[in-house]
Order: structure tokens, then sequence, then C-alpha cells
């Protein structure tokens, strides 16, 4: 397996605990200190990202096609934790996501 397909699988898994904890957090559940993990998760899926578009490319992948998730993930903090604009956002980086990994795999 190559590194930029490691790395892809890595993010993605990153991503989707990412978004688990963020369900649990949205539904009202207050798992102890979970708030500084899903900061840390999001801080590793927004390295993960970049990092696997980057050795995508040069692999001589589409890695650019990443780059929406990635404009997604970095303008995650202008909307509110609790308000519909943030979870909405969450699955519009998720969707981008995976689509990017489609045309990323190469």
């Amino acid at each position: 397996m190559s590194p930029h397909h490691l790395a892809l699988l890595l993010t993605g898994a990153l991503l989707l605990a990412l978004l688990a904890l963020g369900v649990q957090l949205q539904r009202g559940h207050r798992l102890g200190r979970a708030r500084w993990l899903h900061h840390a998760l999001f801080f590793a899926v927004c390295v993960g990202t970049a990092l696997s578009g980057t050795l995508a490319v040069l692999s001589g992948a589409f890695g650019w096609a990443l780059l929406p998730a990635l404009a997604l993930l970095l303008t995650m903090p202008r909307t509110r934790p609790g308000r519909a604009d943030h979870w909405q956002r969450a699955l519009a980086c998720a969707a981008a996501f995976a689509v990017g990994v489609w045309g990323a795999w190469g």
C-alpha cells in the first residue's frame, strides 16, 4: 500500500471518529472532557487531509481533489457548535472528503 493510500485511510478513520464524537456532543452527551478530544481530532483531520493531498500529488494522483474538503474544514471555526450550521458544515466536509478520496486514490 502506498503512503498516500495509507494517509487517506488514516485520515478517513480520524474523520469518522470526529463525526461520531461530534454527534454525541451535539445530542447533549457530555462525555467528560470530550471537547478537547473533539478539537484534537479536528486538528488531526485538517493536517491529515493536507498531508494526504500532498502525498497524492507527489505520487502522481489527483491530490487537488481534496482541496474542497480542506477548505470546508478550515472554515469550520466560523460556525457555532450546537447550531445547525455546525453539523451541516461537518456533513459537507465529510462528503467533500469522500469525493476527494475517490479522486485522489488514483
